[in-house]
């Protein structure tokens, strides 16, 4: 089941602002932009469709005009690869930026989508997503 957001690009951004508490909306927009549009090489197939269409339209654009990412990152290499695209970013500071923008999309999109998201990337992006990481049942 799909879950159409009824949030606006404005409201994304102001959570993203409270979630990583970023002194303007600006710097969270710019941040949000830079995190999507890394997801979005990253999730293929109809987790992206479905990611994008539960999504505000503006963020939608973001994510589904990315191109598949020719191998997937895992997360650390995911987190160091949007900290080469803000200036003066460390690991550190990415991983903050990340983690702010990704730990509000379960509310925005749903639990449900959000695991299938997670179902598609490499172990490590459920904390980046502010959840625990479950290993598989022996």
């Amino acid at each position: 089941m799909t879950v159409l957001s009824t949030a606006s690009w404005t409201e994304l951004i102001d959570a993203v602002r409270e979630s990583g508490q970023y002194p303007s909306a600006a710097e969270a927009e710019r941040v949000t932009r830079v995190v999507l549009s890394a997801l979005g090489g990253h999730v293929t197939g109809d987790e992206r469709v479905d990611l994008a269409r539960a999504l505000p339209e503006e963020a939608a654009r973001v994510v589904a005009s990315q191109i598949p990412a020719t191998r997937p990152l895992t997360a650390a290499e995911f987190v160091d690869a949007v900290a080469a695209r803000i200036q003066g970013a460390t690991p550190a500071t990415a991983r903050w930026d990340v983690s702010s923008v990704l730990s509000v999309l379960p509310g925005l999109v749903g639990d449900d989508l959000v695991d299938r998201v997670l179902a598609q990337l490499p172990p490590g992006y459920a904390l980046l997503f502010g959840r625990a990481e479950l290993a598989p049942a022996a």
